[in-house]
């Protein structure tokens, strides 16, 4: 572990504004969030707060927020949700977060994340922790897999923004597996996902962003792996209110 928990400064949070007015960001102004896993999904529907919430640990960590790997250009502008995070570290955290280490961590935006890679490919360009197989020869979802195993392969945090985008379901189990590969091998990784495959991934915390804040949960107890269940069952119960 890095992080054992994320708290929100209130003295500096515009309880007003956006995104300060997202309950699950209200929350963690209120109450903090406590880490108790290498490995943390943030599940819910869209505007739930989970990107919202990713992107600004990973500039409050120092990570560029448009994704990638090492520092961000600048410290966070003040005023930001980035600039009012503060982080409760284990020893190990306190060590990767100097800026000699900080090159050990990775914002992964699924929509971001490939498009540098498949630059990087086409230059023949060698880039120390970066694949160095022609990415342009694999489909989109195979060069994603080739990306996550060499990126993720080394201790550090990790921050993924629905990284199962261009996943397949077979390919989804993959990346469950590199997933777990990663925190055993002494990553910390905190994961936005729509993912019912992913969000299974053995050993992780839970937490479910909805309407009432962010609170710890199981897997079976998820309205999304609810949803999901009830309509792969029968359709048409869906299909009825939607198509009528």
């Amino acid at each position: 572990m890095l992080i054992e928990r994320i708290d929100i400064d209130p003295r500096t949070a515009d309880a007003t504004g956006w995104p300060y007015t997202v309950p699950a960001v209200r929350q963690i102004i209120e109450t903090g969030l406590e880490l108790t896993s290498p490995l943390t999904f943030l599940v819910g529907e869209n505007g739930s707060g989970k990107s919202t919430l990713v992107e600004a640990i990973a500039a409050a960590w120092g990570i560029n927020p448009r994704g990638g790997r090492g520092k961000a250009d600048r410290r966070p502008e003040p005023g930001t949700l980035a600039a009012d995070i503060d982080f409760d570290l284990t020893p190990t955290g306190r060590r990767f977060r100097t800026p000699r280490n900080r090159s050990q961590s990775f914002f992964l935006r699924a929509e971001a994340a490939l498009d540098l890679l498949e630059f990087v490919s086409s230059f023949n360009l060698i880039v120390p922790g970066y694949p160095q197989e022609d990415l342009r020869a694999l489909s989109h979802g195979e060069g994603y897999l080739a990306v996550f195993r060499e990126i993720f392969s080394r201790p550090g945090l990790y921050l993924l923004d629905e990284p199962e985008a261009a996943l397949s379901f077979t390919a989804g189990l993959q990346l469950v597996a590199g997933l777990r590969a990663a925190t055993d091998s002494g990553a910390q990784v905190i994961c936005a996902t729509h993912s019912p495959v992913v969000a299974a991934t053995p050993g992780a915390q839970i937490l479910e962003l909805d309407d009432a804040g962010i609170h710890p949960t199981t897997w079976h107890d998820l309205d999304l792996v609810n949803h999901w269940r009830t309509y792969l069952d029968n359709p048409d119960v869906y299909h009825r209110h939607l198509l009528d």
